[in-house]
């Protein structure tokens, strides 16, 4: 049996379906300045549940994203707060790590709006430099093309925590990123970057064994946390959405994601964990498989 890293499940979805503030723009952030304890109480939520690891509630914390709003200046407090809310729940779980999310500079699944790598990695830098001291993994998620993928890792690097990076893939085709290139072009990122772990993230459970193929060969320990959308929806993909335009399925119980997840270790998967609309109780029933089955959860 294998060691697996159970990593949590959403964060930003879950709270903002927990504190009803789905139509509107700042999305998580709303819930970090109005209500930080639910963010805390989140995390040890899903301590409990089994997960070995809390990722911060810093997703959107980017100036690119808080300038729109005229909150530029806030960044700092709202990383700070992020930041405590995460360590306050691992106090009473001493064993579990932190993870700094690093989500995308402007909007998600949007490749098109990527910046230039050379400008992408100083704006990933601001954040990363702020969370790597108190944190045990620098977390980028959801990239969605090549050029993504490069200005965060150029951001991350050299801060001395291991960088693990997230891409997502099509809502049809697990081989290829939402940009439309081939996700077995991420390799030579990879060589170059030298990130300590690849994953899959934010993408529908079914297309995440054909994407987990591609991974397999390129030497980095790798996994996968899918999403529980219907699909992106066009609608999500304007400039400006809000989380109001993407539906959760109703198929995907706890049960039923567990079960998909613990077919991913079949394609080599030694991590696993949940994203959007994956909630503790998926992270339990998870949990619970995996120590059925004789794997530790590290």
């Amino acid at each position: 049996m294998s060691d697996i890293t159970l990593l949590d499940g959403s964060i930003g979805q879950e709270l903002v379906r927990r504190a009803d503030v789905m139509n509107q723009r700042l999305w998580s952030t709303r819930v970090l300045i109005d209500h930080p304890e639910m963010v805390g109480a989140l995390h040890r939520e899903y301590f409990a549940a089994g997960a070995t690891i809390a990722t911060t509630n810093s997703y959107a914390l980017h100036r690119s994203r808080l300038a729109p709003l005229g909150m530029e200046a806030e960044l700092p407090g709202l990383l700070q707060s992020a930041l405590h809310q995460a360590e306050t729940a691992r106090a009473a779980h001493p064993q579990g790590r932190l993870a700094a999310s690093l989500g995308p500079l402007l909007a998600s699944y949007r490749p098109d709006l990527d910046p230039d790598p050379e400008i992408a990695a100083p704006r990933f830098r601001e954040v990363a430099a702020v969370m790597a001291p108190r944190v045990d993994i620098l977390l980028i998620e959801t990239a969605s093309s090549l050029r993504e993928a490069e200005g965060a890792l150029k951001g991350t690097t050299g801060l001395g925590k291991p960088v693990w990076i997230g891409f997502t893939v099509t809502d049809e085709d697990g081989t290829r990123l939402r940009s439309g290139e081939p996700l077995a072009e991420i390799a030579p990122l990879l060589r170059d970057f030298a990130p300590e772990a690849v994953l899959i993230n934010c993408s529908p459970p079914e297309v995440i064994p054909a994407a987990l193929d591609i991974l397999a060969p390129l030497g980095l320990p790798f996994g996968a946390y899918a999403n529980g959308f219907t699909r992106i929806s066009e609608g999500f993909l304007t400039d400006a959405p809000t989380v109001a335009a993407l539906e959760a399925r109703t198929d995907l119980s706890p049960e039923a994601y567990a079960a998909q997840a613990m077919g991913w270790l079949d394609h080599g998967a030694t991590i696993l964990g949940g994203c959007c609309e994956v909630g503790p109780a998926h992270i339990a029933e998870l949990a619970r498989r995996l120590r059925a089955a004789g794997h530790t959860i590290a």
